[in-house]
């Protein structure tokens, strides 16, 4: 009798590199993130009558509201633009950042069944998320050009200024996402405490009001908010307003890198166990 094989133990389990972000390894499940992207978009509109309407809806709903509270009723100062004009260019980058914290957020709990069976990394799931968000970003950037075609406003140079502005907004989500996703394994509060940090957030962010009205002993405070500088940034690309806002922008960028990097690392620790736990 042939003696049997001795018996081998594969054990696969993420490297201990400090970042984490394998990039090499996402490019080859660059696929799977399309159709999780892709997913996410159609899951999130599916069996609604409007659909992607929707997309427009919101913001504009909300601009609306915001506009006829702080701007007419509270009589906020809108700088040299109309209010309307100055509420929804700050909800163009708020609603792409919250709009990502909030799905990549609570990503993982809602692809349990794929985690716990299929290896693929992890950090996929909320990248896809996140990611999912930049259709509404899209759709709702074309309403913002129209009602700045409606208000007969100009468009400038500053525009060009965009690209860097997303990016900045979405590092930034990303890196707080992939604390709350991965904790939210391990800790459900995290799902119910998300919300609320949300809507703290929000209102600490210039949005509904000008950083002109906050006041100077507390400015140095208020822009350590890294989506102060990418707000103002927003406007002064859209609205022209004002000047390119250096240092608040300066602080946003770097938040985000070391939110991103941050978020990775603490991602990359805890995903080990995600299987067993979630």
């Amino acid at each position: 009798m042939t003696p049997s094989p001795p018996h081998t133990e594969i054990f696969i389990q993420p490297s201990k590199r400090w970042v984490g972000l394998d990039v090499a390894e996402l490019w080859r499940y660059r696929d799977l993130l399309i159709i999780l992207m892709m997913r996410d978009v159609k899951l999130r509109y599916k069996q609604t009558a409007l659909g992607i309407v929707w997309v427009v809806l919101q913001p504009l709903i909300a601009a609306i509201i915001f506009a006829i509270i702080f701007g007419r009723f509270a009589q906020l100062p809108s700088g040299n633009a109309p209010y309307l004009l100055m509420v929804f260019s700050g909800l163009l980058p708020w609603n792409l950042f919250a709009g990502a914290l909030q799905r990549a957020g609570n990503s993982l709990i809602g692809d349990t069944r794929l985690i716990s069976k299929v290896y693929f990394p992890r950090i996929a799931i909320p990248l896809a998320s996140s990611f999912s968000v930049l259709v509404d970003f899209a759709v709702a950037l074309v309403v913002m050009f129209f009602l700045l075609l409606i208000e007969g406003w100009p468009l400038t140079p500053n525009l060009l200024a965009l690209p860097i502005l997303v990016v900045c907004a979405l590092l930034v989500s990303i890196g707080v996402s992939l604390f709350f996703s991965a904790l939210n394994v391990y800790y459900r509060d995290f799902m119910y405490a998300l919300p609320f940090v949300i809507q703290v957030w929000m209102y600490a962010s210039p949005i509904v009001y000008t950083v002109e009205i906050v006041p100077e002993a507390l400015k140095p405070i208020y822009a350590l908010n890294p989506m102060v500088g990418v707000i103002e940034g927003f406007r002064w690309a859209l609205l022209g307003s004002g000047e390119f806002p250096v240092v608040p922008l300066a602080i946003s960028i770097l938040f985000g890198v070391g939110l991103f990097i941050a978020g990775t690392f603490v991602f990359q620790r805890v995903e080990q166990s995600f299987a067993d736990v979630i």
